[in-house]
């Protein structure tokens, strides 16, 4: 019972704060048209264009030819597969490229010692090639909670993070394209909300600021939160199972959900900003975003900067 009144208390604080925080900013039509145009030119200019995806798409193709060269007599060649802001259409011609080194034999426990021992084999073909001046920047960062291999593809300047067994990023940036086919908003807001947090400097999870996913989830919440809302409850979406599959068939039921809400990219920029800021001092007394719910929720956390689920 506790619990349930502290959620009230804190949603209800969050919602007074937000709805307060409205009151003191009112947009003129005319210039949310004119941030609107702006927005989208933003947009436009600053999207990949078709030259960006075929480097990424060759790159893929050079690290799983790499992962034989290594793995060839084994019998168990892992397959690199690309995941984050390339599989979500989130990136830009500089972001950089995740890749996941996945093995066929998926009941195999992945210790953290064996993703080293793994990022270590593509570490020694890395070096290899960058004495030749293929790539640049080899770094194996092997203190990290999940291990990365940084490299720099010469010819393109591409920077690519090579992690091991990183299915749950994969299908989570699976799932989150798939979300973004519902309404094009989410899509069009999330690049130019992470675009503004780089420019902000708050979007590098080594500083402890936001990461990019945790920017994309703070979009989608702020959608589900709109009245009429614009993306539902991830738990509805999720209710046939978490698996990308799955997603994509429950995704159907869910087709023109947020056609009821007729706010411009502009619009739902300006009052993502507004609700940051109306809650900003609540995120310390254990405030929470909650996309799974669609609502805000009470949580226990170390961070004073943001807590999203």
């Amino acid at each position: 019972m506790a619990t349930v009144y502290r959620v009230k208390v804190i949603r209800k604080r969050a919602e007074r704060h937000e709805r307060k925080r409205m009151q003191n900013y009112k947009v003129q039509a005319e210039r949310l048209s004119a941030f609107e145009e702006l927005l989208n030119e933003i947009y436009t200019v600053c999207r990949p264009k078709p030259r960006d995806y075929e480097v990424r798409r060759d790159l893929i193709s050079a690290f799983n030819e790499i992962a034989k060269d290594i793995y060839g007599c084994s019998g168990n060649v892992p397959v690199v597969e690309e995941f984050g802001s390339f599989v979500m259409d989130l990136f830009h011609s500089k972001s950089d490229l995740d890749l996941s080194v996945n093995f066929d034999n998926c009941s195999v426990q992945f210790s953290h010692e064996k993703r080293i021992q793994t990022l270590r084999k593509f570490a020694r073909k890395l070096y290899a090639l960058q004495r030749y001046g293929h790539v640049s920047g080899v770094h194996p960062i092997t203190a990290a909670k999940v291990p990365v291999l940084k490299v720099v593809d010469c010819g393109t300047k591409v920077e690519c993070d090579i992690s091991v067994e990183n299915r749950d990023g994969v299908s989570k940036s699976k799932i989150i394209h798939m979300i973004c086919s519902l309404d094009e908003r989410f899509q069009k807001l999330s690049f130019l909300m992470k675009a503004w947090a780089k420019a902000q400097n708050i979007n590098s999870s080594k500083d402890k600021t936001l990461n990019s996913l945790s920017v994309i989830l703070l979009v989608a919440f702020h959608l589900q939160t709109r009245n009429p809302p614009i993306l539902p409850p991830f738990s509805a979406i999720l209710e046939d199972g978490s698996d990308p599959d799955s997603v994509a068939k429950s995704l159907k039921k869910f087709v023109n959900y947020g056609k009821g809400n007729k706010e411009s990219v502009a619009e739902l920029l300006v009052t993502l900003l507004i609700k940051l800021l109306s809650v900003e001092k609540l995120w310390a007394k254990g405030l929470c975003a909650s996309t799974y719910e669609a609502s805000w929720l009470s949580k226990t956390w170390d961070s004073k900067v943001c807590c999203i689920s």
